[in-house]
């Protein structure tokens, strides 16, 4: 039975969800197919060599550990070891350039962008809001006036897009590239509040478009988007590093096979 070492910090205080409740669980149904072993995160590199495989859970933002976060992740590019999720996603994994990738080949998101001159891709709005390109959790996001804009420094480090009126997000997880299940929360103003969602045909293109894009085949995705008054789709994040998944709030099948294609995309990435 394979050894696996999975990352999950049970302390973190995330704002409406329980991190450390997930992943008891979480791992309790992985122990089925695994040796397991939690740790956390500033633990990772150093346990990681005497694992066949690191998962990387509910560890919270790397940013409030990013030299920890870049020292594993560099071990674990040199060794080769395997890590679930693996360490070339393009998404949040790599920060927030992929907004501005997607804003400039047209793709339907958020329009972002990080330079004055590219100004002109926004729409005029009377609100903007700024987020660190390495941000995470909404960590330093601030809105400002349209008349604060000529104000702010954009030197490359820092996002802008317009503040967005929407309906509702809506949310879709994977497993690889394979949909899993989709919640919302009904309430703007309340994001983790979420039920579950029953997406179009049309909903599930949209999110597939970007879980290709990413090209990630093992592990675990959460595509965040926001429905526009007009009836739309755009992209917030693609969730590609450690995204919460929100278990407790899907029936009970769907958990069970939500765990066997984890747990299958695993053994798929050890073999």
């Amino acid at each position: 039975m394979s050894r696996i070492l999975y990352v999950t910090d049970l302390t973190y205080p995330a704002r409406g969800r329980r991190y450390c409740d997930e992943d008891i669980a979480l791992s309790a149904a992985l122990r089925a197919d695994f040796e397991l072993a939690l740790c956390h995160p500033l633990d990772a590199a150093a346990l990681m060599d005497g694992f066949d495989l690191t998962v990387v859970r509910n560890s919270g933002p790397v940013l409030h550990y990013q030299e920890q976060y870049d020292a594993f992740r560099a071990r674990a590019l040199a060794r080769g070891t395997r890590v679930f999720n693996p360490l070339h996603g393009r998404g949040d994994m790599a920060g927030k350039q992929y907004l501005l990738d997607l804003t400039a080949a047209g793709h339907p998101v958020i329009p972002t962008v990080a330079d004055r001159a590219d100004l002109g891709r926004l729409p005029e709005v009377a609100e903007y809001v700024t987020k660190p390109k390495l941000g995470a959790d909404s960590i330093g996001l601030t809105v400002h006036p349209a008349g604060a804009l000529a104000g702010l420094e954009l030197d490359g480090s820092t996002l802008l897009q317009p503040r967005i009126d929407f309906r509702y997000e809506v949310s879709f997880y994977f497993v690889g590239r394979a949909f899993q299940y989709a919640l919302y929360a009904p309430d703007p103003a309340v994001r983790w509040q979420l039920q579950p969602y029953e997406p179009t045909p049309a909903d599930l293109a949209f999110a597939q478009t970007f879980v290709d894009w990413n090209a990630l085949d093992h592990g675990v995705q959460r595509v965040d988007a926001c429905r526009t008054p007009e009836g739309g789709l755009l992209l917030v994040e693609l969730e590609d590093l450690n995204p919460y998944l929100s278990l407790d709030l899907v029936p009970a099948a769907t958990r069970t096979d939500f765990v066997a294609a984890m747990a299958a995309s695993i053994h798929d990435l050890l073999a």
